[in-house]
C-alpha cells in the first residue's frame, strides 16, 4: 500500500474512496449501552452520530528530474526531526513519497518514510491521550488527521489499525458527550431513562475513564441536586426526595454531594417543621386556636419524615389539647379561690367510651338500669378525688352566708344505733355525721340536698372562675368503672378486694355490736358509718370512694329507664323536675347497690346520713 501512495505523490485534489472504507467508517446504527440509540438525528443540535471518515491526500511535491536527491533527503530528514510530518509539500512524508516515486529503489527514502510513519502513529497516540484528558476538540481533530495519514500510508499495519480504531472510538465518545451536553443545556437530565444522563453513560460504556463524560454525569447529578433544593425551598419535599433519589442513582459510588444536598434539604424541612410547631403551640394558647393548630399539624405530618420526633410530639400535644385542653389524663390539680385558698383536689378523667347500664344477663339488674348503651366522651373532664368534705362545705356556708336545706328545716335523716333504723331527727344538718353527732372536718359532708350541692358548685365556680357542677350519671358511672366492664367496680366477683372501699361487710360491727343482715360475707373495712374521705385505695383513675362510703347526688333528673338517654354523657335534665338521681353504694347499702350500674331516685329536697356529693369541672 505504501507503494500505491507513490502514484498520488504529485496528484491534486482529494483521493478517491477506497472500496470497503465506507462500510468501515459509516456511523454505527447499533444501540449503544444505555437506553439511547446513536443516530445522526437522535439529539437536536447534533448533525451526525460521528464525523465523516477522514481522508488524507499527500500535497504534491514538485521534484525536478535533475534535482539533487541528497538535498531532498536531508530536507525530509530535517522536517522529520522537527516534527513536520505531513501538513505541506515541505513536510517529511510528502518529500519521501516524491523521492520514492522518482526512484522506487531509494532505500534511504524508504527507511525515512517508515520512520515518518512511526512518528505519525506516535503523534496520533499522543494527540489521543491529550483529547482523552477533557474537552479538547483540537487534539481530537489532530489525532483524526494523523490516523488518516497513517492509514493512507499503510492501513495493514497493526499499529496503524489500532490507532484508527482508538480514534474512531474517541470520535464516537465525543459525539455522545456532546449530545449529552446539548440535552443538559436543554434541561433534559435523563431521570426517566433518556436525556443527558443516558448519553453520558453511553460514552462511558465506550471509554470508562473519559473525563468529559464523567464531568457530564457529575453535572447531571449537580443539576438534580439543584432541583431537589429548589423543591425544598418551595416546601415540596416529596419532589425534593424524588430528585435526591435520582441524584443518588446517578453516581452510586460518589454519594458525598448527595449527602450534602440531603443535609441542606433536611435543614430546610427541619426549620419549617419547627416553625409550624411553634406556631401551632401558640395557636393552642389562644381561644379558638385549636382549628389552626390542627391545620399546622396536618402540614407537619405531610412534610416531616416518618417518626420525626417534632411531629410526634406536636401530634401528642394537639391530641391532648383536643381532649384535655391544657391538662393531661390523670393529672391532679386544685384551683385557687378568691381569698387565696385552694378548692378541692381534682383528677383529670381520660376521654373515651363505655357501655353504660346493666346487661340483660345480669340477674340483679332492674328495669331502671337498662337498656345498656354506649356513651362516648370526646373530651376528658376533671372529677374531685373524693366526696366534698365537711370542712370544704363549711367554708362555702361561711363565706357565702348559705343556709342549706337541713339547717332551714331543722332536721334530717340519721342512723339510730338503738333501733338499727334510719329516723328523722331534729337539730341535724351539714355539720352532723351519719348518726347525728358532730362530723369530723375530713368526713364527707352529709345531710345536703341536691340543690345544696348545686349551690356549692355555683359558689365554687364564682370563686375560681371555672365551671364546677355535679357529675352526670354517665360521668359518674364512667369514672366509677374506670375501664372495668364488670358487674362491680372491681369485676364480676361478689367479694370486694381488701381495702377497696367502705361497704356493708359481714365483718363490720356497730358500736352496740350489731351486724348487717345483707352484706358482703367475709369482708370488713373497719367502719360502721362513714369513713374520712380518701381512706381507701383509689381506683385505676385515682378516684376514691365512688362505689362506697356515701351515695352521691348527680346532675340528672330521674328517668325510669335509659331509653332515649344522651349518648354523649351529658346530664339528662328536665327543668323543674323534683325527682333526682343518686349513684354509688354507701356504708349502709346492700351489695346489690354496690354494682356499677346501680341507680336510685330521690326527692330533690331529701337530706340523709347516707348521701353526699362530689363535683366535676370542665377542662
Amino acid at each position: 500500500m505504501m507503494w500505491a501512495m507513490l502514484a498520488l505523490a504529485c496528484a491534486c485534489g482529494r483521493a478517491p474512496s477506497v472500496p470497503g472504507d465506507a462500510a468501515r467508517d459509516a456511523p454505527s446504527r447499533e444501540a449503544l449501552p444505555g437506553s439511547a440509540r446513536v443516530t445522526a438525528d437522535a439529539v437536536e443540535g447534533v448533525d451526525e452520530a460521528r464525523p465523516a471518515p477522514a481522508r488524507w491526500v499527500p500535497p504534491p511535491v514538485a521534484l525536478p528530474p535533475e534535482a539533487d536527491r541528497g538535498q531532498w533527503r536531508r530536507q525530509a530528514e530535517q522536517a522529520l526531526e522537527e516534527g513536520r510530518l505531513y501538513q505541506d509539500a515541505q513536510a517529511a512524508v510528502p518529500i519521501y513519497l516524491a523521492l520514492l516515486q522518482a526512484d522506487p529503489d531509494d532505500a534511504v527514502a524508504r527507511r525515512g518514510l517508515q520512520r515518518a510513519q512511526g512518528a505519525v502513529v506516535a503523534a496520533g497516540t499522543q494527540a489521543l491521550a491529550a483529547a482523552a484528558g477533557g474537552d479538547d476538540e483540537q487534539a481530537l481533530r489532530r489525532a483524526r488527521q494523523l490516523a488518516a495519514v497513517a492509514q493512507a500510508l499503510d492501513p495493514a499495519d497493526e499499529a496503524v489499525g489500532a490507532l484508527a480504531r482508538e480514534v474512531e472510538r474517541a470520535q464516537q465518545v465525543a459525539v455522545l458527550a456532546g449530545a449529552g451536553e446539548a440535552q443538559l443545556r436543554a434541561g433534559q437530565l435523563g431521570e426517566a431513562g433518556e436525556g443527558a444522563l443516558a448519553w453520558f453513560r453511553n460514552a462511558l460504556a465506550l471509554a470508562p475513564g473519559d473525563a468529559r463524560a464523567r464531568q457530564g454525569v457529575a453535572a447531571v447529578e449537580s443539576a438534580m441536586l439543584d432541583r431537589a433544593e429548589a423543591a425544598a425551598r418551595a416546601l415540596d419535599f416529596d419532589e425534593a426526595e424524588r430528585w435526591l433519589a435520582h441524584a443518588r442513582a446517578t453516581r452510586e459510588d460518589e454519594a458525598g454531594a448527595v449527602a450534602d444536598a440531603r443535609h441542606r434539604v433536611d435543614a430546610v424541612r427541619s426549620r419549617h417543621v419547627a416553625m409550624l410547631r411553634d406556631a401551632a403551640l401558640s395557636d393552642l394558647l389562644r381561644p379558638g386556636g385549636l382549628r389552626d393548630a390542627r391545620a399546622r399539624l396536618a402540614e407537619v405530618l405531610r412534610i416531616a419524615p416518618p417518626g420525626d420526633p417534632v411531629a410526634v410530639q406536636l401530634r401528642e400535644r394537639v391530641v391532648l389539647f383536643t381532649h384535655y385542653g391544657a391538662f393531661r389524663p390523670g393529672q391532679v390539680f386544685t384551683d385557687a379561690l378568691a381569698d387565696g385558698s385552694r378548692g378541692p383536689q381534682m383528677a383529670v378523667v381520660p376521654h373515651g367510651a363505655f357501655r353504660m347500664g346493666a346487661e340483660a344477663t345480669d340477674p340483679l339488674a332492674s328495669d331502671a338500669e337498662q337498656p345498656a348503651h354506649y356513651v362516648r366522651f370526646d373530651r376528658g373532664f376533671a372529677m374531685s378525688l373524693t366526696e366534698v368534705t365537711v370542712a370544704e362545705f363549711g367554708r362555702f356556708v361561711e363565706l357565702a352566708g348559705a343556709r342549706p336545706r337541713a339547717t332551714r328545716r331543722g332536721n334530717s335523716i340519721v342512723y339510730d344505733e338503738r333501733s338499727g333504723n334510719f329516723v328523722r331527727r331534729s337539730g341535724v344538718d351539714w355539720r352532723s355525721g351519719y348518726d347525728g353527732r358532730p362530723a369530723a372536718p375530713g368526713d364527707p359532708v352529709l345531710h345536703v340536698s341536691v340543690r345544696d350541692a348545686e349551690a356549692y358548685a355555683a359558689w365554687l365556680s364564682e370563686q375560681t372562675g371555672r365551671h364546677y357542677r355535679l357529675p352526670s350519671e354517665a360521668e359518674f358511672e364512667y369514672a366509677l368503672r374506670a375501664g372495668s366492664p364488670g358487674r362491680y367496680p372491681w369485676g364480676d366477683a361478689g367479694l370486694p378486694p381488701e381495702n377497696s372501699g367502705n361497704f356493708t361487710g359481714g365483718n363490720d360491727v356497730s358500736p352496740s355490736g350489731r351486724t348487717w343482715n345483707n352484706a358482703f360475707v367475709g369482708y370488713g373495712d373497719g367502719y360502721w358509718g362513714v369513713a374520712p374521705v380518701g381512706r381507701f385505695q383509689a381506683n385505676a383513675w385515682g378516684l376514691h370512694d365512688l362505689a362506697g362510703n356515701v351515695s352521691e347526688w348527680v346532675g340528672d333528673c330521674w328517668h325510669a329507664s335509659y331509653r332515649r338517654a344522651p349518648a354523649d354523657g351529658a346530664a339528662w335534665f328536665n327543668p323543674g323536675c323534683r325527682t333526682r338521681v343518686v349513684r354509688g353504694g354507701s356504708w349502709a347499702g346492700s351489695p346489690v347497690q354496690t354494682r356499677s350500674a346501680w341507680r336510685s331516685r330521690m326527692d330533690s329536697d331529701i337530706t340523709s346520713g347516707r348521701i353526699g356529693f362530689r363535683l366535676v369541672r370542665g377542662i
